[in-house]
């Protein structure tokens, strides 16, 4: 077994054995694109590529360190965790931020709990979340009818009343549906009040993946007017929700109810075999948490609510991580404050 970085002639290679949208090369040079840096690693068997991670380094405010992010990679093992720890002295990372594409049924929470061990065993602690711990995943190999009596029965209700009502899902995967998305985000921002990537953002991530076939952009048409627009992804026959942006005319068309089902089929239709609604609350949720409305919306779906590993973070420097836990703190209480009086 051989691990090293790849080079920059194994993007094909390196595709084909990643999973998540964003351990995808793309999404690694539109991250290089908003000012952080990136890593990729290869584990090697006989010259073939068997598994790849990559890590990005962002840079801590006021000191001269960095934070890795290792999102939605392969179960933790040695191997990984001991280049994790070289690249990220390379970098001057006082830890690395761990979150494995690791989930199981909410039901059976045994693999978990070794993960978890061996994580804490090697120096990881527990880190604050920048993904949900849970998801609902919904099952496409079903059949339409199967998938649609899996609905809620005022989810199905709503469905058939936004098609009574003449709402149309259309795909607008183009640089004009992504601008028409991000007018809806800042509509949809400053009505709920909380925090979203800047329009920037969005603008370097569409040209990064508009090529790449895993960015699909969908929009939800009432009587000419768009009163939902959503992001999807697709990779490695799963289909994702990560962003979704909806105005508040029109709410009783029940456009977003449609949207969701529309996208079901579109998963189906491009040879998916999953859909992952990319987070959740628990199965106890607050209902006084900010995202109650949004796990209900997606729990009427009858997807599976599963629960991922975790975050750990991989802790390299522990002076110089408690100093940067605090500072994280303060930003993210700030951020809050900020979503809420609309800054």
């Amino acid at each position: 077994m051989l691990l090293r970085k790849l080079r920059q002639d194994e993007r094909e290679i390196y595709n084909k054995v990643i999973e998540h949208p964003l351990q995808t090369w793309e999404w690694g040079e539109f991250r290089k694109n908003t000012g952080v840096e990136i890593e990729r690693v290869g584990l090697f068997d006989n010259g073939k590529l068997q598994r790849a991670f990559q890590v990005s380094f962002h840079t801590i405010p006021f000191i001269n360190r960095t934070i890795g992010y290792l999102p939605k990679s392969y179960l933790p093992d040695d191997l990984q965790l001991s280049s994790l720890q070289q690249i990220a002295k390379e970098h001057n990372a006082v830890a690395i931020k761990l979150e494995p594409n690791v989930a199981q049924p909410i039901s059976d929470k045994s693999a978990h709990w070794k993960i978890a061990e061996f994580l804490l065993k090697h120096g990881a602690v527990a880190g604050r979340p920048l993904f949900t711990k849970y998801s609902f995943s919904i099952d496409l190999t079903r059949t339409d009818d199967e998938l649609f009596a899996k609905l809620s029965n005022k989810t199905r209700y709503n469905v058939n009343l936004a098609v009574k009502k003449g709402v149309k899902i259309e795909e607008r995967t183009s640089e004009a549906g992504m601008q028409e998305y991000l007018e809806i985000l800042a509509e949809t921002t400053k009505r709920q009040g909380f925090y979203a990537h800047s329009p920037s953002y969005f603008s370097k991530m569409w040209e990064a993946l508009k090529d790449s076939g895993m960015i699909r952009i969908f929009a939800a048409v009432y009587e000419g007017k768009t009163l939902a627009s959503w992001i999807m992804f697709v990779q490695n026959k799963v289909l994702y929700y990560p962003y979704g942006a909806s105005r508040s005319i029109h709410r009783d068309v029940m456009a977003s109810n449609l949207m969701l089902w529309e996208m079901i089929l579109f998963g189906k239709s491009v040879g998916c075999t999953s859909f992952d609604l990319w987070g959740s609350l628990g199965p106890d949720p607050d209902k006084k948490h900010p995202w109650y409305g949004f796990h209900r919306f997606k729990k009427g779906y009858g997807g599976t609510l599963v629960e991922f590993v975790g975050t750990y973070d991989l802790v390299i420097d522990p002076l110089w991580y408690k100093i940067f836990r605090t500072g994280d703190t303060i930003r993210w209480k700030l951020l809050r404050m900020k979503a809420k009086l609309g800054i």
